[in-house]
């Protein structure tokens, strides 16, 4: 079936305001900026990234079946003939531009999240139930900064009913530009915590460039995170520019409020009070950080007029996403045991909902609980202090050994008990070895770890040492 196309090309030279060379393309049913997930017929723009910059990769863009290429200036002599080229000034720029083109024309109702933790999950719950009721538009992964917003913009069918971005920072003023791009008519805070602490001087810092994401409301409504110690603060930020402020959480007030919450298999069952009505529903991944998320996810969907009891229904099918808490079973010799896969992401907020989730679990027989942690990274100055104070949560949490790896994790590794220290190391690397040698039947493993710790290449070797455990056939 062919797809339909998301821009013709005169459009894209109008909302880039680009110079042609070539032919011109007659139509982009895509846009990419990165040529390994590129298909034929995406709009690849050259972004300078971090590492490299886009224009090394324009002839592999259309060896794949790129549309046309959008390139500056300085590089428009060198792939002249090359292709349809879109030539621009700055393409970081035309990627906006283009961005807020089809913010422009769409009339999707539009959900804005961000927070310190639980923003992802929330927007995959947001995007699950909304794409229930219609056509829903939402930032893949963890596409939430200067160049995911944008694009996931750019991404957006003009048929959309719905559209639900994750905007993401490190520094004050960052959501500002992003939310100004998305303009949203609901903009949620899941959670202010201690993240990014190398860059602010304070949590209340941390709150306040999250606060930013109401800057663009206009009316719109605001939700709010009532248990979270700067609620008041959040609030009073949004009062300006909000019409609504909905809060959620289990505090006496919220319009959304969790009055329960059971841990069942690689699930949970939760009540709940939504706006005065009350909800009994299950969802497809375990915690109560997650039972937490999911009440502001049902608060966007009232916002926008969708039965909330419907849409609770369909968190039964949420499972989390790679690194962020999805279970799987795994066979060592002696037998099966429970992988949980936490290693996308880390701060000390994150870490103890991780613990409480490995605390909750049972392992099989003979099996013990096993943590697997790396550094969590830009805590500033107090980095190894904040580590440290993890020890009586993961004893809470009845860990029996504990695997450590990187300098901020010493400080935890030692602070913990003599008989749950199995093992500390430098690297992930140095650390896997260790970690695939005690592995047994009925353990419960959960890795964790910032992104930049690599602890995701401890859950590949386990995964490529013990195949997973297949269904039994027939009786």
């Amino acid at each position: 079936m062919r797809q339909e196309p998301l821009w013709s090309g005169l459009a894209l030279v109008g909302a880039l305001h680009a110079r042609v060379s070539g032919a011109l393309a007659r139509e982009a049913t895509g846009v990419s900026i990165d040529t390994r997930t590129l298909k034929a017929g995406d709009l690849f723009f050259a972004i300078k990234g971090e590492a490299r910059d886009g224009h090394e990769f324009v002839r592999a863009a259309f060896e794949k079946g790129a549309a046309a290429a959008v390139i500056d200036e300085a590089h428009a002599a060198e792939f002249s003939g090359s292709g349809p080229l879109l030539i621009v000034k700055d393409v970081q720029r035309s990627l906006e531009m283009l961005g807020k083109r089809a913010r422009e024309r769409s009339g999707a109702f539009i959900a804005a999240i961000t927070g310190s933790v639980g923003k992802t999950s929330t927007k995959d719950m947001t995007r699950l139930m909304l794409s229930r009721f219609g056509e829903t538009h939402a930032s893949v992964a963890s596409y939430n900064n200067q160049w995911g917003v944008p694009l996931t913009l750019a991404r957006m069918p003009a048929a959309s009913r719905f559209g639900v971005f994750e905007l993401g920072m490190n520094h004050a003023g960052e959501i500002t530009g992003l939310v100004a791009q998305v303009r949203p008519h609901v903009a949620v805070v899941t959670r202010v915590a201690a993240v990014h602490l190398e860059h602010f001087a304070s949590v209340e810092g941390i709150a306040d460039a999250k606060a930013e994401i109401f800057s663009a409301l206009d009316g719109g409504v605001a939700i709010v995170n009532r248990d979270d110690a700067t609620y008041e603060r959040l609030a009073a930020a949004a009062a300006p520019t909000a019409g609504h402020i909905f809060s959620f959480g289990e505090s006496e007030g919220a319009e959304a409020r969790l009055l329960s919450y059971k841990g069942i298999d690689d699930g949970c069952e939760v009540e709940a009070e939504i706006l005065g009505k009350r909800l009994a529903y299950r969802i497809g991944a375990p915690g109560k950080h997650i039972a937490l998320n999911s009440l502001a996810a049902l608060l966007i969907a009232a916002v926008f007029d969708i039965d909330v009891e419907k849409a609770a229904l369909t968190l039964a099918d949420f499972t989390p996403p790679s690194g962020r808490g999805a279970r799987e079973k795994l066979m060592a010799p002696s037998g099966p045991f429970t992988l949980i896969d936490e290693s996308y992401n880390a701060n000390p907020t994150s870490m103890r909902s991780a613990f409480e989730l490995l605390g909750a679990t049972t392992p099989g027989a003979g099996g013990r609980r096993i943590a697997v942690l790396g550094d969590m990274l830009e805590l500033g100055p107090s980095g190894a202090e904040l580590h440290g104070e993890l020890a009586g949560d993961l004893a809470r949490a009845k860990c029996d050994l504990l695997f450590t790896a990187g300098p901020l994790m010493a400080s935890l590794y030692y602070a913990s008990p003599n008989a749950m220290r199995a093992a500390h190391r430098r690297t992930a690397l140095e650390l896997e070895e260790a970690v695939l040698a005690a592995l047994r039947a009925g353990d419960v493993v959960m890795v964790k770890g910032s992104n930049s710790s690599r602890m995701s290449r401890i859950v590949a070797a386990v995964r490529q040492k013990f195949a997973p455990q297949k269904a039994n056939q027939g009786q």
